[in-house]
Order: C-alpha cells, then structure tokens, then sequence
C-alpha cells in the first residue's frame, strides 16, 4: 500500500477471548478483494508516504508512459485471484466444483426484490431531456431525491440542500475526484489501517496522492477498549510521524461502517475526530457505504450528518452509494454531500468523465422516493437475510473454535486465523490464501487491507445460503488439512429467503 515506512511488525498482539469466538463476537466488505495475489518482490506497501513510485516502477512496455506503466502494474499485481475465480466460477449445475466468491463484498442476497422494482413501469422513461448532456452535478430532479434521501435516512438535523449535492459512477470515482481536487501532487491522506485497499489505487492513480496509515492493532487494553479501536491519539501520532518524515496530509478517510472490521463509530467517536481533523485544519472524507446495511437491532448506527454542528462543515464530505446498501455494485450510482461550493464545483467539472446516463439517473430518482417499498418490503428483508446468512456463518466460525470480529453491519467478518500460520509472517498468510484459492474458495487476506498483524482474513457472507453452505465447507477442508475440492452437500441449515411481499 502506498503508506509511510514502517518498522517491522512486532509478534501478533494476543487478542482477548481469542480462545473463545463467543467473546469476540459478543463485542462486535470489490475489486481489489483479490489483492492477496500480490507478487512477493514488488508489493504495493513499498509506495511509502515519500517518493515516487515510477521511480521504482519501470514499465514493462516501450508504449507505456511511466505513470502507465504504473496503472499496468497495479492492475498486474493485483488481479490474480480474480481472474482465476472468473475462468473457473461455481455454478451449481454447469460447475459445481467451480471456485466460491467469499472474498468479493456485495450483496447477492435481494436479486428478486430489486429485479421486480426495477421492473416496473414507473422505471422506464425516454425523453429528451435525459438524452441530451446533463448539468454534471446530476439532474436537478435526482439532487432533490439524494438530498431528501439522505436528509430522511442520515437523520439530518435540517433538512440537506440539493446543491451540495453532486453525483457520479459509485464512490470509487468519489475518492478519485476528491484526492484530486483537495490534494496537490504527492501529499496525503490518513486512513486507519486494516481498510478496504482499493482505496489505495482510488486516490493515487489519478490524483498521485498518498495514503498514511494510522495502524490499529487486535490488543485489547482495558474493560472499555475494543479490538482494532480507532483513537485521536492514534490520529495524532500517525500526524506527527508523517509531519516528520516531510509528508503534507490534508485530511482523514473515515469509513462508516467499516470496511473489513465492520465497527460502527459512535457519536462520540465521530465528534472526536472531526474535532481532531478540524485543530489541524484537516478534510475529512466519510464514505457511508454501509449505512443502510447494518442488520443488527442493537447496532445503533449514527451518520455523521445526523450530528448537530459540525465541527468544521467546509471540509467534511460525505459520500453513500448504492453498490451495497441496493445490492447493486454493477448498476455505478455514487453521491457526495458537502457544504463546501467550491469542492462540489471542482468534484462536478470531473463528472464529466464519471457521471451517469440520464436514464439511469431518472431510475435511481424513482427508486430512491419510493420510501414506502425501501421501508416497507426492501430493508426488512435484506437486513433479515443479511441476519440470516450471518448466523450461520458465525455459527460455523464457533463450531471451527475460529475467533472473529463482527458488529452486525456490512457483508463480512473479520476472521481471527492466526493460529493457523505455522509464522507470523504475511508469506504464511499468503500460503493460507492459495490454499483456500486451490480448494475452491476466493477469501480476502489481511495483507489485502493494510493490516499490520498477519493472519486476519476478511469472510463474506451476503450470499445464497447454497453457496454459503460449500464455501464454509471448503474453508473446514482447508483448516482441517484436507486438499480435495468439496462436493455439493445435500443440505444446508441457513434460512432460505421469504418470498417478498409484494
């Protein structure tokens, strides 16, 4: 990952109640997913905080650029494990000893909701006006829908204001327009570490910005700790050690609920480190794109739109999409709020090259005001499938005597597989994820998320409950030290979806 120099990783911290699944779970998810396949001699985290890669990179292609040769490289580096679930994927009756995504996280749970929503006649509109160039923002009629949306949902104090509002293809482009436009050439983010790791590529391959990690770490230090606990005075030292290796951060990334810990930041919490950003005059970056995805009762979850005065409202931007929440990762709908004019101006001139067709805007108007059939029929069943396939999960988690983290947010938990590195080494971790690609079942390893302790690997569950079943059954094969590729078991205890309602 293209962070700060880093000294070597201590021993693994001992996580408490590691030897009790319960006790963990008790406490408490896209393309670069298949990250594990990095090649060893040239990894990613060697693009420190300082200095520039195509330094290092040379292209392979006399029709490269430099900075080409770099996107190739990252594109290279990164894809293995994906590309061969895509020449060997499961299907149950042309390829039942095909490989199973669990490493991927979207939600595959809801196809029959959405296909029917979709599918009705209020969807589909042909006018002119949606086939002509667009005000790059977005349609002025689906900026009054997100602002409604997100004012309803993030349970705004006042309601938002539909020209703070910009849209474009999904949050990947988000991150990409914002590192441009907030950073000058080689300055920084800081993101706490493990995090979703195509961040990485999101803000440097356009913008050529860094990321710093702030490492947090599974030890526990006291009743009212949790593992992999974000501080302010982590933040600080994680500010004070790239000030002093001469790196300019201009602001945070904070992902809420997070993704691989699926940890959901209190109000508390959220205050705290925007007062942090704001005493360093710092952006900060929210991607919300969970929020609607927490599927436990007892997860209070706080947007931190919801939050009364915002410390410093000219330099936080919040950003939501559809790909999880809808379960529609494919369909690339991605929204920004921010109060400041001139970052949604300059984010907008680049929509240019990132926004949406006007019939896919006018769709994902109609569905976002249709609160009767988000409230009423989608989120009561997509959180009880998510419920569902999670139970079962963490069930066989416990059953393998396996430790995990999970907060009931988000499609994946966090899996404790330390004790089985015969190392604590990432090249062990790494052996672990090829012999889980070898049997049959594409995982994300920690590596994959920046996470300093090897042997965490992040499980998705927001499948049908067959794959599910052959997945988990696969993964005991793997830690049991078995090698042959499972069969279809004949059957699976994981609730099954109820029809819809209507």
């Amino acid at each position: 990952m293209s962070t700060l120099p880093q000294k070597e990783s201590r021993a693994p911290a001992t996580c408490p109640g590691s030897a009790s699944t319960q006790d963990l779970d008790s406490n408490y998810g896209d393309g670069l997913e298949r990250e594990c396949s990095r090649k060893p001699d040239r990894k990613v985290s060697e693009f420190c905080g300082v200095g520039d890669p195509t330094a290092m990179l040379s292209s392979d292609s006399s029709y490269l650029s430099s900075r080409g040769g770099v996107i190739k490289w990252f594109w290279d580096s990164a894809e293995e494990g994906y590309r061969t679930y895509h020449t060997d994927e499961y299907d149950e009756d042309k390829n039942p000893s095909g490989i199973i995504n669990l490493g991927t996280s979207e939600n595959k749970l809801c196809f029959d909701l959405l296909s029917s929503r979709l599918s009705q006649s209020d969807m589909l509109r042909v006018e002119p006006a949606l086939l002509q160039y667009p005000d790059w923002r977005g349609h002025r009629f689906l900026r009054e829908e997100v602002a409604r949306f997100l004012s309803f949902y993030c349970k705004s104090p006042t309601p938002l204001k539909p020209e703070n509002v910009v849209v474009l293809n999904g949050c990947a482009s988000l991150f990409s327009a914002l590192a441009t436009v907030l950073c000058e050439v080689g300055e920084a983010f800081l993101i706490p570490a493990p995090y979703y790791g195509a961040i990485t590529q999101h803000v440097y391959l356009y913008g050529n910005v860094r990321l710093v990690c702030v490492y947090l770490d599974s030890e526990v230090t006291g009743l009212d700790t949790r593992p992999f606990q974000l501080t302010v005075e982590r933040l600080e030292m994680a500010l004070q050690r790239a000030n002093s290796e001469g790196v300019k951060v201009k602001g945070l990334i904070l992902i809420n609920p997070h993704n691989p810990l699926g940890d959901i930041y209190s109000p508390g919490e959220l205050r705290n480190y925007l007062e942090f950003a704001k005493r360093h005059e710092l952006h900060v970056m929210v991607d919300e794109v969970y929020m609607l995805s927490v599927f436990e009762k007892s997860a209070a979850y706080c947007s931190v739109l919801s939050l009364e005065g915002l410390p410093d409202p000219q330099r936080t931007h919040v950003m939501w999409a559809t790909s999880k929440d809808f379960g529609m990762s494919g369909l690339r709908f991605g929204t920004l709020y921010t109060e400041n004019r001139d970052v949604a101006t300059a984010v907008a001139s680049l929509c240019r090259y990132h926004g949406l067709s006007g019939l896919v805007q006018y769709q994902m108007a109609q569905l976002l005001r249709d609160r009767d059939w988000i409230n009423q029929v989608y989120l009561p069943e997509n959180h009880a499938r998510l419920k569902a396939a999670h139970t079962y999960v963490a069930g066989e988690l416990q059953a393998l005597g396996i430790p995990f983290l999970s907060r009931g947010a988000g499609f994946f938990i966090w899996v404790d597989l330390r004790k089985f590195l015969p190392e604590a080494t990432f090249k062990e971790e790494m052996l672990l994820w090829r012999r889980f690609l070898d049997n049959k079942v594409l995982l994300s390893c920690g590596k994959t998320f920046e996470c300093k302790e090897p042997g965490w690997f992040r499980l998705v569950f927001s499948d049908k409950a067959h794959r599910l079943c052959l997945g988990m059954r696969r993964v005991r094969q793997v830690l049991g030290g078995k090698s042959q590729v499972a069969e279809e078991p004949h059957s699976c205890q994981t609730r099954e979806p109820r029809s819809q309602h209507r």
